[in-house]
Protein backbone atom coordinates (compact mmCIF):
# COMPACT_ATOMS: atom_id res chain seq x y z
CA UNK A 1 0.00 0.00 0.00
CA UNK A 2 2.81 2.35 1.15
CA UNK A 3 4.56 1.80 -2.42
CA UNK A 4 1.31 2.03 -4.58
CA UNK A 5 0.72 5.93 -2.55
CA UNK A 6 4.48 6.40 -3.36
CA UNK A 7 3.83 6.04 -7.03
CA UNK A 8 0.62 8.03 -7.05
CA UNK A 9 2.58 10.90 -5.44
CA UNK A 10 5.33 10.78 -7.74
CA UNK A 11 3.41 10.62 -10.53
CA UNK A 12 1.45 13.87 -9.25
CA UNK A 13 4.56 15.87 -8.76
CA UNK A 14 6.17 15.05 -12.09
CA UNK A 15 2.61 16.48 -13.60
CA UNK A 16 3.08 19.73 -11.33
CA UNK A 17 6.28 20.05 -12.68
CA UNK A 18 5.72 19.43 -16.36
CA UNK A 19 2.28 21.98 -15.67
CA UNK A 20 5.01 24.52 -14.11
CA UNK A 21 7.15 24.56 -17.22
CA UNK A 22 4.36 24.74 -19.61
CA UNK A 23 2.96 27.97 -18.05
CA UNK A 24 6.05 29.26 -16.95
CA UNK A 25 6.93 32.01 -20.20
CA UNK A 26 10.93 32.19 -19.04
CA UNK A 27 10.98 28.33 -20.04
CA UNK A 28 9.52 28.88 -23.68
CA UNK A 29 11.44 30.13 -25.96
CA UNK A 30 9.70 31.98 -29.58
CA UNK A 31 10.92 31.60 -33.03
CA UNK A 32 11.13 35.00 -35.24
CA UNK A 33 8.58 34.73 -38.12
CA UNK A 34 8.66 36.16 -41.08
CA UNK A 35 7.38 36.88 -44.81
CA UNK A 36 9.03 35.79 -48.10
CA UNK A 37 8.04 37.87 -51.17
CA UNK A 38 8.30 35.85 -54.21
CA UNK A 39 8.22 35.33 -58.27
CA UNK A 40 5.29 33.59 -59.27
CA UNK A 41 6.32 32.52 -62.86
CA UNK A 42 6.71 29.20 -61.68
CA UNK A 43 5.20 27.30 -58.33
CA UNK A 44 4.83 30.36 -55.96
CA UNK A 45 1.49 31.79 -55.47
CA UNK A 46 2.45 34.49 -54.11
CA UNK A 47 3.23 35.58 -49.97
CA UNK A 48 4.26 32.97 -47.86
CA UNK A 49 5.61 33.26 -43.83
CA UNK A 50 8.11 31.00 -41.98
CA UNK A 51 9.63 30.93 -38.92
CA UNK A 52 13.44 30.54 -37.82
CA UNK A 53 13.40 28.63 -34.40
CA UNK A 54 15.82 29.41 -31.72
CA UNK A 55 18.49 26.71 -33.04
CA UNK A 56 18.30 28.75 -36.47
CA UNK A 57 16.02 25.95 -38.10
CA UNK A 58 12.96 26.67 -40.31
CA UNK A 59 8.93 26.33 -39.41
CA UNK A 60 6.82 26.78 -42.58
CA UNK A 61 3.88 28.34 -41.81
CA UNK A 62 1.97 28.73 -45.32
CA UNK A 63 0.88 30.54 -47.98
CA UNK A 64 -0.32 34.29 -46.33
CA UNK A 65 -1.80 35.47 -50.02
CA UNK A 66 -2.22 35.26 -53.62
CA UNK A 67 -0.83 37.96 -55.50
CA UNK A 68 0.93 38.33 -58.60
CA UNK A 69 5.07 38.71 -58.24
CA UNK A 70 5.32 40.25 -54.78
CA UNK A 71 8.97 40.72 -55.44
CA UNK A 72 9.65 43.41 -52.63
CA UNK A 73 8.26 43.97 -49.07
CA UNK A 74 7.89 46.48 -46.42
CA UNK A 75 5.50 47.57 -43.20
CA UNK A 76 3.63 49.94 -42.39
CA UNK A 77 4.75 52.13 -39.53
CA UNK A 78 3.12 50.43 -36.62
CA UNK A 79 3.77 46.66 -38.45
CA UNK A 80 -0.10 46.15 -38.76
CA UNK A 81 -0.01 45.97 -42.72
CA UNK A 82 2.44 45.02 -45.28
CA UNK A 83 2.96 46.34 -48.65
CA UNK A 84 4.18 44.79 -51.76
CA UNK A 85 5.99 45.80 -54.75
CA UNK A 86 4.09 43.65 -57.72
CA UNK A 87 7.06 43.22 -60.26
CA UNK A 88 4.89 42.86 -63.92
CA UNK A 89 7.60 43.20 -66.34
CA UNK A 90 7.05 44.39 -69.22
CA UNK A 91 3.67 45.62 -67.79
CA UNK A 92 2.87 48.32 -65.68
CA UNK A 93 3.26 47.52 -62.10
CA UNK A 94 1.46 47.66 -58.83
CA UNK A 95 1.80 48.37 -54.97
CA UNK A 96 -0.49 46.46 -52.68
CA UNK A 97 -0.93 46.70 -49.47
CA UNK A 98 -2.82 43.85 -46.95
CA UNK A 99 -4.15 43.91 -43.36
CA UNK A 100 -1.82 41.34 -41.24
CA UNK A 101 -3.87 38.64 -39.17
CA UNK A 102 -2.88 35.57 -37.16
CA UNK A 103 -3.17 33.22 -40.04
CA UNK A 104 -3.37 35.40 -43.64
CA UNK A 105 -3.06 38.70 -45.03
CA UNK A 106 -6.18 39.95 -46.02
CA UNK A 107 -6.13 42.75 -49.33
CA UNK A 108 -6.52 46.68 -48.43
CA UNK A 109 -6.50 47.82 -51.63
CA UNK A 110 -3.76 48.52 -54.52
CA UNK A 111 -2.57 50.80 -56.53
CA UNK A 112 -0.76 51.46 -59.80
CA UNK A 113 3.26 51.91 -58.88
CA UNK A 114 3.90 54.94 -60.93
CA UNK A 115 5.77 53.07 -63.31
CA UNK A 116 6.82 49.44 -64.96
CA UNK A 117 8.73 46.53 -63.19
CA UNK A 118 8.22 47.97 -59.58
CA UNK A 119 11.72 46.41 -57.85
CA UNK A 120 11.41 48.11 -54.35
CA UNK A 121 9.18 49.60 -51.78
CA UNK A 122 10.09 51.39 -48.37
CA UNK A 123 7.89 53.04 -45.85
CA UNK A 124 9.37 55.58 -43.00
CA UNK A 125 7.62 56.29 -39.45
CA UNK A 126 5.31 58.88 -41.09
CA UNK A 127 4.20 55.89 -43.25
CA UNK A 128 5.27 57.97 -46.54
CA UNK A 129 5.63 55.17 -49.08
CA UNK A 130 8.65 55.23 -51.78
CA UNK A 131 8.44 53.23 -54.79
CA UNK A 132 10.93 52.02 -57.22
CA UNK A 133 10.23 51.40 -61.09
CA UNK A 134 13.38 49.51 -62.51
CA UNK A 135 11.65 49.32 -65.96
CA UNK A 136 11.19 52.86 -67.02
CA UNK A 137 13.10 54.66 -64.13
CA UNK A 138 10.67 56.22 -62.34
CA UNK A 139 10.05 57.39 -58.53
CA UNK A 140 7.24 56.97 -57.04
CA UNK A 141 6.15 58.57 -53.58
CA UNK A 142 2.54 57.27 -52.15
CA UNK A 143 1.04 57.55 -48.55
CA UNK A 144 -0.37 54.88 -46.77
CA UNK A 145 -3.36 56.13 -44.39
CA UNK A 146 -4.20 54.90 -41.16
CA UNK A 147 -6.47 51.93 -42.31
CA UNK A 148 -3.86 50.65 -44.11
CA UNK A 149 -5.21 51.83 -47.70
CA UNK A 150 -3.12 54.12 -50.07
CA UNK A 151 -4.35 57.45 -50.75
CA UNK A 152 -5.28 57.85 -54.06
CA UNK A 153 -2.84 60.72 -54.67
CA UNK A 154 0.85 59.76 -56.51
CA UNK A 155 3.86 61.25 -57.41
CA UNK A 156 6.34 60.21 -59.94
CA UNK A 157 9.86 61.90 -60.67
CA UNK A 158 11.13 60.61 -64.11
CA UNK A 159 14.97 59.94 -64.11
CA UNK A 160 16.45 60.47 -67.46
CA UNK A 161 19.96 59.69 -68.82
CA UNK A 162 22.55 56.34 -69.62
CA UNK A 163 25.25 54.64 -68.93
CA UNK A 164 27.94 53.12 -70.23
CA UNK A 165 27.13 49.43 -70.48
CA UNK A 166 24.70 47.39 -71.74
CA UNK A 167 22.04 47.50 -68.86
CA UNK A 168 22.42 51.08 -68.97
CA UNK A 169 20.64 51.95 -71.72
CA UNK A 170 18.03 53.94 -70.13
CA UNK A 171 17.11 55.16 -66.51
CA UNK A 172 16.24 51.94 -64.10
CA UNK A 173 15.47 53.06 -60.56
CA UNK A 174 16.36 50.09 -58.41
CA UNK A 175 15.84 51.52 -55.09
CA UNK A 176 15.09 54.63 -52.53
CA UNK A 177 15.94 55.23 -48.82
CA UNK A 178 15.03 57.75 -46.60
CA UNK A 179 18.15 58.94 -45.25
CA UNK A 180 18.11 58.91 -41.15
CA UNK A 181 18.01 62.02 -39.43
CA UNK A 182 17.77 63.82 -42.24
CA UNK A 183 15.13 65.08 -44.66
CA UNK A 184 17.35 63.69 -47.97
CA UNK A 185 16.06 60.92 -49.75
CA UNK A 186 18.27 59.14 -52.46
CA UNK A 187 17.17 57.01 -54.95
CA UNK A 188 19.59 54.97 -56.75
CA UNK A 189 19.61 54.13 -60.51
CA UNK A 190 21.70 51.39 -62.36
CA UNK A 191 21.19 52.68 -65.70
CA UNK A 192 22.01 56.35 -65.20
CA UNK A 193 24.84 54.86 -62.85
CA UNK A 194 24.06 57.38 -60.47
CA UNK A 195 22.22 58.56 -57.07
CA UNK A 196 19.31 61.07 -57.34
CA UNK A 197 18.48 62.93 -54.09
CA UNK A 198 15.11 64.13 -53.07
CA UNK A 199 13.34 65.96 -50.29
CA UNK A 200 9.50 65.75 -49.59
CA UNK A 201 7.76 69.20 -49.51
CA UNK A 202 5.98 68.88 -46.78
CA UNK A 203 3.26 71.72 -48.03
CA UNK A 204 2.59 69.85 -51.47
CA UNK A 205 3.34 66.62 -50.48
CA UNK A 206 5.52 66.14 -53.28
CA UNK A 207 8.77 64.75 -53.94
CA UNK A 208 11.53 67.67 -54.79
CA UNK A 209 14.68 67.23 -56.21
CA UNK A 210 17.98 68.43 -55.38
CA UNK A 211 20.38 67.87 -58.35
CA UNK A 212 23.30 69.83 -56.64
CA UNK A 213 23.45 66.63 -54.26
CA UNK A 214 23.60 63.67 -57.01
CA UNK A 215 26.76 61.42 -57.61
CA UNK A 216 28.04 59.37 -60.03
CA UNK A 217 29.26 56.40 -59.57
CA UNK A 218 32.30 54.72 -60.88
CA UNK A 219 32.19 53.98 -64.97
CA UNK A 220 30.10 51.13 -65.29
CA UNK A 221 29.37 50.16 -61.55
CA UNK A 222 25.21 50.36 -61.52
CA UNK A 223 24.90 50.72 -57.90
CA UNK A 224 21.76 48.33 -56.84
CA UNK A 225 21.27 49.06 -52.72
CA UNK A 226 22.64 50.76 -50.01
CA UNK A 227 23.06 50.77 -46.20
CA UNK A 228 23.70 53.17 -43.67
CA UNK A 229 26.14 53.04 -40.68
CA UNK A 230 24.85 53.41 -37.54
CA UNK A 231 27.22 56.39 -36.70
CA UNK A 232 25.14 58.42 -39.54
CA UNK A 233 28.28 59.63 -41.45
CA UNK A 234 29.04 56.32 -43.97
CA UNK A 235 26.48 55.11 -46.40
CA UNK A 236 27.98 51.76 -48.57
CA UNK A 237 26.48 51.72 -51.87
CA UNK A 238 26.27 47.68 -53.51
CA UNK A 239 26.98 48.15 -57.08
CA UNK A 240 25.56 45.17 -59.22
CA UNK A 241 27.81 45.30 -62.23
CA UNK A 242 31.08 45.94 -61.23
CA UNK A 243 30.68 43.84 -57.99
CA UNK A 244 31.93 46.49 -55.59
CA UNK A 245 30.38 48.20 -52.26
CA UNK A 246 31.21 51.96 -51.98
CA UNK A 247 31.78 54.14 -49.18
CA UNK A 248 29.86 57.58 -49.28
CA UNK A 249 30.74 59.98 -46.23
CA UNK A 250 28.03 62.41 -45.11
CA UNK A 251 30.11 65.98 -44.69
CA UNK A 252 29.42 69.13 -42.77
CA UNK A 253 26.77 71.39 -44.20
CA UNK A 254 24.58 68.21 -45.85
CA UNK A 255 27.25 67.30 -48.66
CA UNK A 256 28.31 63.67 -49.79
CA UNK A 257 30.89 62.86 -51.05
CA UNK A 258 32.37 59.33 -52.60
CA UNK A 259 35.01 57.89 -51.02
CA UNK A 260 36.56 54.12 -51.59
CA UNK A 261 35.47 50.91 -53.11
CA UNK A 262 36.23 47.10 -52.42
CA UNK A 263 35.19 44.43 -54.29
CA UNK A 264 32.60 41.49 -53.47
CA UNK A 265 34.45 38.93 -55.18
CA UNK A 266 38.11 37.19 -54.58
CA UNK A 267 40.62 38.39 -56.58
CA UNK A 268 40.94 35.19 -58.52
CA UNK A 269 37.00 34.98 -59.33
CA UNK A 270 36.68 35.45 -63.19
CA UNK A 271 33.23 34.21 -63.96
CA UNK A 272 29.58 36.14 -64.17
CA UNK A 273 28.39 37.57 -61.25
CA UNK A 274 26.67 40.15 -60.16
CA UNK A 275 26.02 41.40 -56.45
CA UNK A 276 22.59 41.70 -55.14
CA UNK A 277 22.00 42.74 -51.47
CA UNK A 278 23.81 44.64 -48.56
CA UNK A 279 22.94 44.92 -44.73
CA UNK A 280 25.20 46.18 -41.80
CA UNK A 281 24.94 44.75 -38.49
CA UNK A 282 23.71 47.21 -36.06
CA UNK A 283 26.43 47.55 -33.85
CA UNK A 284 28.67 49.01 -37.05
CA UNK A 285 31.39 46.23 -36.66
CA UNK A 286 30.29 44.12 -39.62
CA UNK A 287 28.75 44.80 -43.30
CA UNK A 288 27.85 41.41 -45.65
CA UNK A 289 27.05 41.87 -49.36
CA UNK A 290 25.47 38.96 -51.76
CA UNK A 291 27.00 37.38 -55.07
CA UNK A 292 24.42 35.76 -57.86
CA UNK A 293 27.06 33.59 -59.70
CA UNK A 294 30.13 33.11 -57.33
CA UNK A 295 26.65 32.15 -54.88
CA UNK A 296 28.14 33.92 -51.69
CA UNK A 297 27.48 36.38 -48.97
CA UNK A 298 31.19 38.69 -48.77
CA UNK A 299 31.96 39.57 -45.51
CA UNK A 300 33.22 42.78 -44.10
CA UNK A 301 34.99 44.25 -40.66
CA UNK A 302 34.54 48.22 -40.83
CA UNK A 303 36.65 49.84 -39.61
CA UNK A 304 35.35 52.20 -36.80
CA UNK A 305 37.69 55.11 -37.23
CA UNK A 306 37.20 55.91 -40.72
CA UNK A 307 34.84 53.18 -42.22
CA UNK A 308 37.00 51.36 -44.57
CA UNK A 309 35.95 47.76 -45.54
CA UNK A 310 38.21 44.84 -44.17
CA UNK A 311 37.13 41.75 -46.57
CA UNK A 312 37.47 38.93 -43.91
CA UNK A 313 35.73 35.78 -45.53
CA UNK A 314 33.06 34.80 -48.51
CA UNK A 315 30.55 31.89 -47.63
CA UNK A 316 28.74 29.99 -49.81
CA UNK A 317 25.17 30.32 -49.63
CA UNK A 318 23.94 26.50 -50.39
CA UNK A 319 21.58 27.82 -53.46
CA UNK A 320 21.57 29.56 -56.61
CA UNK A 321 21.20 33.36 -56.86
CA UNK A 322 20.88 34.75 -53.61
CA UNK A 323 18.86 37.63 -54.26
CA UNK A 324 18.28 38.76 -50.90
CA UNK A 325 19.18 37.93 -47.67
CA UNK A 326 18.21 39.23 -44.11
CA UNK A 327 19.49 39.38 -40.49
CA UNK A 328 17.66 38.48 -37.60
CA UNK A 329 15.84 40.10 -34.79
CA UNK A 330 18.72 39.52 -32.33
CA UNK A 331 21.43 39.08 -35.21
CA UNK A 332 22.08 36.11 -34.59
CA UNK A 333 21.52 34.70 -37.42
CA UNK A 334 21.22 35.64 -41.31
CA UNK A 335 18.68 33.90 -43.71
CA UNK A 336 18.95 34.01 -47.37
CA UNK A 337 16.36 33.97 -50.21
CA UNK A 338 17.87 31.34 -53.69
CA UNK A 339 15.54 32.30 -56.44
CA UNK A 340 16.86 29.84 -58.66
CA UNK A 341 17.22 26.96 -56.05
CA UNK A 342 13.63 27.62 -54.29
CA UNK A 343 15.16 27.93 -51.10
CA UNK A 344 15.97 29.62 -47.98
CA UNK A 345 19.19 28.67 -46.08
CA UNK A 346 19.95 30.16 -42.61
CA UNK A 347 23.69 30.72 -41.54
CA UNK A 348 24.34 31.30 -37.48
CA UNK A 349 26.18 34.41 -37.25
CA UNK A 350 29.43 35.10 -34.69
CA UNK A 351 28.43 38.55 -33.34
CA UNK A 352 32.26 38.79 -32.23
CA UNK A 353 33.77 37.73 -36.12
CA UNK A 354 31.69 38.36 -38.12
CA UNK A 355 31.91 35.20 -39.06
CA UNK A 356 28.87 32.75 -40.63
CA UNK A 357 27.99 29.10 -40.27
CA UNK A 358 25.67 26.87 -42.14
CA UNK A 359 22.60 25.59 -39.97
CA UNK A 360 19.45 24.81 -42.07
CA UNK A 361 17.26 25.01 -45.11
CA UNK A 362 13.80 25.11 -46.50
CA UNK A 363 12.37 24.33 -49.68
CA UNK A 364 10.60 28.15 -50.65
CA UNK A 365 9.32 28.63 -54.35
CA UNK A 366 10.78 31.44 -56.13
CA UNK A 367 11.95 33.29 -52.90
CA UNK A 368 13.33 37.11 -53.51
CA UNK A 369 12.60 38.46 -50.17
CA UNK A 370 12.88 37.89 -46.75
CA UNK A 371 11.16 40.40 -43.74
CA UNK A 372 11.09 39.63 -40.00
CA UNK A 373 8.71 40.52 -38.07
Amino acid sequence: MKTFVSIIGLCLCLLCSCNSKKSNPESQTQGFPFYVGTYTNNESKGIYKYELQPDGTFLELGLQSITENPSFLSFSADKKHLLAANKKDPYQGNVTSFKITPDSLALNNMMFSGGFNPCFVTTNKDNQILVANYGNGTLTHLELKTDGFFNTTIDVKKHTGTGTTSRQEGPHTHAAYFVPNSEDIIAIDLGTNSLWFYTLNKDTNKLQPNPELNLTMADGAGPRHLTFHPNNKWIYVLNELNNTVTKIERQAGGRYKIKESISTLPENHTADSYAADIHISSDGKFLYASNRGFNSIAIYEVDPTDGTLKTIGFEPTKGETPRNFSLSPKEDFIVVAHRNSDNLVSFKRDQDTGLLTYVDEIKAPTPSFVLFE
